[in-house]
């Protein structure tokens, strides 16, 4: 009897070291892969917990910070993002992508002045991504400096001519400098590059009655309520009925 209780007892321990052992065998790599399928699936807390091991295994893994943060931007925590973005360009400081996504988490908590900075470190890395230019030029919105925000979406059309949101922002812009024409104009090409984006009718829409298009503007209005665009009932109600 004792002696199956001694051979039970020891199975049990070498299933114990076994099981230890395999557990220890695990890589930051490891981790880092089963947090980045986690991160796929949706099961963000879960890929920041084996993203967090990764480091602990692993605190050069630059990859791993950047992923985290991502992974907290998804759950709306910024300023833990940020923290990790931070982390991330220590390790490898020219790492375009973790400038833009920190850029955005920046904006995101109002801190404008340092979201255009890093777009300004990632556009110097990278000067032909658009979203850098166009990103910073919202950043430049938020400042209400127009001018220096349409020098960016210039700059996203010269890349990418028919970029549609390029000429949208752009025409907003213009509005807010009462270029009323100018920004017609970028609503026209909106217009022809994506007949459907409902915004674009209610933003030719309020243009147009500010110049005392009524007509014009209020079917514009009704465009974009056709199209979807909620806040263009209020406005047909207040301005054309």
């Amino acid at each position: 009897m004792s002696l199956i209780k001694t051979t039970t007892t020891l199975i049990i321990f070498c299933l114990f070291i076994i099981t230890l052992a395999c557990t220890e065998t695990k890589t930051a790599e490891d981790y880092f892969y089963s947090g980045f399928k986690k991160g796929k699936s949706g099961n963000y807390r879960g890929s920041i917990q084996d993203y967090n091991k990764a480091i602990e295994l692993n605190p050069k893994l630059t990859n791993a910070f950047y992923n985290r943060a991502v992974m907290k931007s998804n759950l709306k925590n910024w300023q833990g993002a940020i923290e990790d973005y931070n982390k991330a360009l220590e390790l490898t400081p020219n790492y375009s992508s973790a400038y833009l996504n920190r850029a955005a988490s920046k904006g995101i908590l109002g801190d404008f002045i340092g979201a255009i900075n890093d777009y300004t470190k990632a556009i110097e890395l990278n000067p032909n991504n658009t979203l850098g230019y166009h990103d910073r030029g919202h950043a430049k919105n938020q400042l209400q400096d127009y001018k220096g925000a349409i020098e960016d979406y210039n700059k996203v059309i010269e890349l990418d001519p028919n970029n549609a949101l390029g000429y949208f922002y752009r025409g907003i812009s213009r509005s807010s400098l009462r270029d009323y024409k100018g920004a017609i104009q970028d609503f026209n090409k909106v217009i022809e590059l994506n007949p459907n984006y409902a915004g674009v009718y209610y933003g030719r829409g309020l243009v147009k009655l500010v110049i005392m298009q009524k007509n014009s503007g209020c079917l514009d209005l009704s465009k974009a309520a056709e199209l979807g665009y909620v806040e263009a009932h209020k406005s047909i109600k207040k301005h054309c009925n």
